[in-house]
């Protein structure tokens, strides 16, 4: 009896032995935090841009012809006044000869209208003749004095057009390309024209800012119209095309009066000094314009996830919980972002991790070290 006791006994203690634990549960993950700080902070956005002289003007024959000279080749510099093409001037000049030849047979008209009156004014008042005829007679000077004021407006029609024969450049710059060679037959109902003008003493620079941009803009400034605002505006950097920055620095000078419906941007002009001529019509860059944000906050771009289209934070509550939070984004500073709202500064974030997290999770806080700290609040 004893033994089998025994067996029962050690039966119920190997059972109780083999029985299943529960699991533990593992303990939270520790993930660095720091508190959100607020700064001023300049960011830069570049934008494409065109860029013309002060003056592009189109070289155009006013009258027809053979384009006997020309006097500057492609890329030339030109001073205001100076030649640059000459058309075959015999037809016009031939016709200012004709014009010429008119306005003294007029004038010759005149005089033997003017001689009848003469004539006939002292037999008219012997009562010789009728005064019908000395009526006649002024008429008939009268109408020789008119042919003379049309044959003069026809001399100075042919001496313009003989003019024309001679093409000047308008303003002093630069040549453009030569659409027209010497030979070729030009007239002013051409497509092309015989070339490109442009006064590239200074540069205007086109580009455009969409609507969001735009708002954000002109907020940066003090001033109640736009005229104030450009008044306050710094001054803005030119990329070139290479990718280096233009030495001088311009002035943006104009602001489009409404946005195109099409691209839902509005053209902003800006005006830079080209001494030396570096700059030409046509050349393409980009516009760096500097933005401040004052007070603005600091998220470490590490410290963020994409949803849906949004960008959020976790933040770290009571008992060490996290919340996600969606922030606002207006711009960029290295490897920071720029929060207009969405936390607060002195918000405790995870800096790290986020990935991984859910709401409603418990982690157990690590204090940033110095490195992501120095990371939270660069300035």
């Amino acid at each position: 009896m004893k033994s089998l006791i025994l067996a029962l006994v050690a039966l119920s203690l190997y059972g109780c032995s083999s029985a299943p634990q529960a699991p533990q549960a593992p303990p939270p993950p520790s993930l660095p935090v720091a508190a959100i700080t607020s700064a001023t902070q300049t960011t830069y956005q570049e934008y494409p841009a065109s860029i013309e002289g002060t003056v592009n003007v189109e070289i155009r024959p006013q009258v027809s012809g053979t384009l006997d000279k020309v006097f500057v080749d492609e890329g030339a510099f030109v001073n205001a006044g100076q030649p640059i093409f000459k058309i075959n001037e015999q037809p016009y000049r031939a016709a200012l000869n004709n014009a010429l030849a008119n306005l003294h047979a007029a004038e010759a008209s005149q005089i033997n209208a003017q001689l009848e009156v003469d004539k006939l004014t002292p037999l008219v008042q012997n009562k010789v003749v009728s005064d019908y005829q000395l009526k006649t007679a002024k008429a008939a000077y009268q109408v020789a004095t008119a042919n003379i004021e049309s044959a003069k407006a026809n001399v100075s029609t042919a001496q313009i057009n003989l003019g024309y024969t001679l093409i000047k450049a308008p303003v002093s710059g630069y040549i453009g390309r030569l659409e027209k060679k010497q030979g070729s037959l030009v007239g002013p109902q051409d497509a092309a024209s015989l070339t490109q003008l442009s006064d590239v003493h200074d540069v205007h620079v086109y580009f455009a800012l969409g609507e969001k941009d735009f708002v954000n803009f002109k907020e940066q400034y003090p001033g109640q119209t736009l005229t104030e605002k450009l008044k306050q505006l710094p001054s803005v950097s030119l990329l070139l095309a290479d990718g280096t920055e233009y030495t001088k620095q311009g002035k943006i000078d104009v602001i489009d009066g409404q946005f195109d419906k099409n691209t839902g941007a509005i053209t902003v002009r800006a005006t830079f000094v080209n001494p030396q001529g570096l700059l030409r019509s046509g050349n393409t860059g980009k516009v760096r314009l500097s933005l401040e944000h004052k007070d603005a906050l600091i998220v470490p771009e590490s410290a963020t996830v994409d949803m849906q289209d949004k960008v959020f934070v976790f933040t770290v509550g009571d008992s060490s919980k996290v919340k996600k939070a969606a922030i606002t984004i207006v711009g960029k500073n290295g490897d920071n972002y720029l929060v207009k709202d969405g936390v607060k500064a002195g918000d405790q974030i995870v800096l790290s991790g986020v990935d991984k997290l859910q709401e409603g999770m418990v982690i157990q806080p690590q204090k940033a070290t110095d490195k992501v700290a120095a990371a939270v609040t660069k300035n």
